[in-house]
């Protein structure tokens, strides 16, 4: 015969678990013996480790309840029912874990792996950062919606970073990133931007410069993007339109009396 605190130890729980069961009804709490003792006998262990299995496995006690009164069949049915449930709970939270996992993967997460590769030339290169996200920015909603068309526009993106002037217009807009809308440096930027992008129209063909046909949609998100990521693009915009070219995302000649207005 066991004390209170002997069949709690036994059982795994706590006496005021024990007291606990007694109060909801779980466990018959035996009469007191002559020394004032209350005894617990084998059948009690086997009652109160059942309780415990069942309510650490999520069991409501009311269910506990029903099913301590339930014969053998009834019994062994709802274990395997409870069985089941918790298989399919450790199912969803290896799916958890995975996902979880995942959001270590930073842009592996939303975007393909060229991608990923192709920004972190663009580091590896020593463009500023916020360009990389504005980059990066851009390219999810492109891979989101065209994704048979990332492998076409990844190779001409790492043939134009192949070019040095243009790995130069990055650096340089780099460094005009924290200057003001009237800052001369981004004159001077429209300048280098503009020449470089005549002299490929030029050498290439304006279809070179951009055929990459994306939705104007699309172009007027990644565009905004852009703009609210580095606030100086809009002016650059201006001033490159002043020079006979305008858009960021989608680059395009304008007519001469657009660029004179400008």
């Amino acid at each position: 015969m066991l004390t209170i605190g002997e069949l709690a130890s036994y059982a795994g729980v706590t006496v005021r678990a024990v007291r606990h069961y007694h109060a909801k009804g779980l466990l018959p709490e035996p009469e007191r013996d002559h020394s004032g003792y209350r005894r617990y006998d084998g059948r009690a262990v086997v009652e109160l480790i059942k309780i415990r299995t069942l309510a650490e496995a999520g069991v409501p006690l009311a269910r506990v309840r029903e099913l301590l009164q339930a014969d053998e069949g009834e019994f062994a049915a709802a274990v395997a029912d409870i069985d089941r449930r918790l298989r399919e709970e450790i199912r969803e939270r290896q799916r958890h874990r995975k996902r979880i996992a995942r959001l270590e993967a930073g842009d592996n997460l939303v975007l393909p792996p060229e991608v990923v590769e192709y920004l972190d030339l663009l580091r590896v290169l020593g463009v500023d950062e916020r360009i990389v996200q504005v980059e990066r920015d851009g390219w999810i909603p492109l891979a989101a919606h065209s994704p048979e068309r990332v492998p076409e526009w990844v190779a001409r993106k790492r043939e134009q970073i192949a070019d040095p002037r243009l790995v130069g217009f990055y650096l340089t807009l780099g460094q005009a990133l924290d200057h003001t809308d009237d800052d001369p440096q981004l004159v001077g930027l429209a300048d280098k931007l503009a020449a470089y992008v005549t002299e490929v129209a030029d050498e290439r063909g304006e279809e070179y410069v951009d055929d990459a046909d994306i939705e104007v949609p699309l172009v007027e998100l990644m565009d905004t993007l852009a703009f609210d990521t580095v606030p100086p693009a809009r002016r650059l915009i201006e001033l490159l339109t002043e020079r006979g070219w305008t858009g960021w995302t989608r680059l395009g000649r304008v007519g001469p009396e657009r660029s004179r207005r400008g």
